[in-house]
């Protein structure tokens, strides 16, 4: 009987957005990682109304109302997470690849308790709701999740990858190189976020 080769580690980064999150999955050394996936995710459902924002969509709901259908928003927004990370780890499997590790970019790690404005308020829900379910839907696979805040993404992955931050921003941005598609913003903080994933949680393996 044929030996199955052995899967190459690999690390998978998100920038998330309401609803929806560029994934980028990373393989080989962290000195020179190879792009082998770039591809944007759901985090909600389309069928569902209201999936994208949850919690603007109950703004103008009683407390009783908002409650009801936020609990039912928020079960599809976790469905979502959980199937798009099995379908990417999937896709990895199939491709010879175990995924290590992951992280997240984000736009604010504020606590949405502290804000007054209910739509300011609800932006940061919304942004707390999708990042948490990515968390939990990489722990049921056992898989580290670590979570970076936008702003000082570049500066935290350059510490963790001894570079400059001029370095890594280099770096980021030459990953793109073999992506046919765009390279903006969300594809290079995916990436980087992938590629501080396997520098930390690849060299063991």
């Amino acid at each position: 009987m044929e030996n199955k080769p052995k899967a190459q580690p690999a690390a998978l980064g998100f920038r998330v957005k309401s609803g929806w999150a560029m994934a980028v999955l990373l393989a080989g050394p962290s000195t020179a990682p190879s792009l082998l996936r770039c591809q944007s995710v759901l985090l909600s459902d389309p069928k569902v109304p209201g999936s994208k924002q949850p919690y603007h969509a109950v703004l103008e709901l009683s407390e009783k109302e908002a409650a009801i259908l936020v609990q039912k928003l928020q079960r599809v927004v976790d469905a979502a997470a959980k199937r798009s990370v099995a379908d990417l780890l999937k896709q990895a499997s199939e491709a010879g690849y175990a995924v290590r590790a992951a992280a997240l970019v984000v736009g604010s790690l504020v606590d949405p308790a502290s804000l007054h404005n209910e739509h300011i308020r609800a932006h940061a829900l919304e942004g707390q709701l999708f990042r948490t379910v990515l968390e939990d839907a990489f722990r049921l696979h056992n898989i580290p999740c670590a979570v970076l805040l936008e702003k000082s993404a570049y500066a935290t992955a350059a510490a963790a990858l001894h570079k400059s931050t001029a370095q890594t921003k280099r770096m980021a941005a030459s990953l793109g190189d073999s992506h046919d598609d765009s390279w903006r913003a969300e594809e290079k903080l995916a990436a980087l976020a992938a590629w501080m994933s396997l520098a930390v949680h690849t060299k063991t393996c």
